[in-house]
């Protein structure tokens, strides 16, 4: 039986995706997850995953980022974006940083069907046909998505929590380690970002942001 991943925070909608996946594919089994890291869990709990639905917006996104990291470490695992952005051009940057389809959260279920079947059977979908396919992404955001897409799964949730705001102890806190791994993660970071503070790791993080939104204040702790 295919396995397929479902990655929402909002539990109404995890219910309708998962309908729609019964739908299109009845012998599915169906995972889901509330978070990007318990996204990746299931990743790497399911590693022959047929398909993932993944919300652009829910507790570890931000904007593009987990789309961009999942797309490079598990390029062989089809995504379909799900989100309540409907602007052509958030739905075109999806599929520009690998996205196989978008899906609007306003879509009918006879859509999301549609959509999942299309993917599945090796095709891209869009709403509308007349949206075109993947736009151009600027240079500066295609560096930061290859940057982030380079980063392990541990540390990728680092650098979410860092773009956050939060502090190493923090950090180090959440993710039941010590600080000085976190302080080895920062080092191993910033190394494949290019950069050289955790601002930067921050300012990298915003680039794959939807709306290229203010980022938090980072603070600053010796690092």
């Amino acid at each position: 039986m295919p396995d397929i991943l479902i990655a929402d925070d909002h539990p109404l909608f995890r219910d309708a995706l998962q309908r729609a996946v019964l739908a299109a594919l009845p012998q599915a089994r169906v995972h889901s997850a509330d978070s990007v890291d318990a996204l990746l869990g299931l990743i790497e709990q399911f590693s022959d995953a047929e398909l993932l639905l993944l919300d652009l917006h829910m507790p570890g996104a931000r904007g593009y980022s987990a789309l961009a990291h999942i797309r490079g470490q598990y390029p062989g695992l089809p995504t379909i974006v799900v989100s309540g952005h409907e602007e052509a051009q958030v739905m075109r940057r999806a599929l520009a940083h690998g996205a196989s389809a978008y899906i609007p959260k306003s879509a009918t279920s006879a859509d999301i069907v549609a959509a999942i079947r299309s993917v599945l059977d090796g095709d891209v979908w869009l709403p509308h046909p007349q949206l075109g396919g993947a736009s151009e992404l600027r240079p500066d955001e295609a560096a930061a998505a290859a940057q982030i897409a380079a980063l392990t799964p541990q540390q990728f949730r680092v650098m979410t929590m860092i773009a956050e705001g939060l502090l190493n102890k923090q950090i180090a806190y959440d993710l039941g380690v010590s600080e000085a791994t976190i302080k080895a993660h920062m080092t191993a970071i910033m190394r494949k970002l290019g950069v050289n503070n955790r601002t930067q790791v921050a300012l990298i993080a915003n680039q794959l942001a939807v709306d290229q939104e203010s980022m938090p204040m980072v603070p600053v702790d010796g690092d």
